[in-house]
């Protein structure tokens, strides 16, 4: 049997499995065997974890598949692309793995980049390959957006996403797999505030976060009703999106009264269309 290398980096990219689909996954290899080869790179294994886990565990015999890439970035990107291409993934699981090939094929090209600012650039034209760079920054994006049917603007807060949960990966593993699975409840905006704190403040967070205490730091901007949530303790455990959500909805409604005192119903649309699009809106930064 071939020498299989394993390498937790690449494993930890991969969604966890819950019980329940371990098991299927199981039975349905005990019952048919491996149908799938083990994907590999330089000896290492890129795909199959959960697979190859089983496969041990009861010693039955497996095929493996070799691929080439220059680097581990390019592999990870591989992995990335193979899953959201394969599984069902929840919607932060989603916008993770969108967000991650972003910071990844951002660095790849920059990496690239700085090769060719260096070989082939004079000194004095700087300038001119920092524009190269942002350029291929925005393709990034672009190219990204348009193979998963989003917005570049989209992608780029994924990419916000990705960066935060992947620190919170650096501290605390099992927080983590717990945030993606959906195990551990937090929002994309929570996730998005942790993008720029230091070691210790995101240390403090996956505390926070494990114990359940873990709130937004904007959570005491808005009380539903027009008051301050410091004077509204009912609202203190609120949801950042469910604070936006009670503030849009108290507009529409006092929008409505006003509208629904004449016999207007232009206003009325219109009133209700620009609801429509606040909750878009919401729902997209959910």
């Amino acid at each position: 049997m071939q020498e299989i290398i394993l390498d937790e980096k690449f494993e930890r990219i991969l969604p966890a499995l819950d019980e329940i689909a371990y098991n299927d996954l199981e039975r349905d290899i005990l019952l048919r065997g491996c149908l799938m080869p083990l994907v590999l790179w330089n000896g290492i294994l890129i795909d199959g974890y959960h697979r190859y886990g089983i496969l041990t565990k009861h010693d039955l015999p497996f095929n493996t598949i070799s691929m080439e890439f220059d680097s581990r970035d390019e592999v990870i990107d591989w992995i990335i692309e193979h899953q959201i291409a394969r599984r069902n993934l929840t919607p932060m699981q989603l916008s993770y793995y969108r967000g991650y090939r972003y910071n990844l094929d951002k660095q790849i090209r920059g990496a690239n980049n700085q090769h060719t600012i260096a070989s082939n650039i004079l000194a004095s034209e700087s300038e001119k390959g920092q524009n190269v760079t942002q350029a291929k920054t925005q393709s990034t994006a672009s190219k990204l957006a348009e193979q998963y049917n989003v917005s570049s603007r989209t992608i780029k807060r994924d990419a916000l996403l990705a960066n935060a949960i992947n620190k919170i990966g650096e501290t605390s593993p099992e927080t983590k797999i717990d945030i993606l699975s959906g195990k551990t409840k937090i929002s994309r905006k929570q996730l998005k505030e942790l993008t720029g704190d230091s070691e210790a403040d995101i240390t403090d967070a996956v505390n926070q976060i494990i114990d359940g205490t873990f709130k937004s730091k904007k959570a005491g901007a808005y009380a539903p009703g027009g008051g301050n949530t410091n004077d509204a303790a009912e609202y203190d455990n609120m949801q950042p999106w469910e604070i936006t959500f009670a503030k849009m909805t108290d507009e529409f409604r006092q929008a409505l009264r006003t509208h629904a005192k004449t016999d207007d119903t232009t206003s009325v649309r219109s009133a209700l269309r620009q609801y429509i699009e606040m909750l878009e809106n919401l729902y997209n930064n959910i």
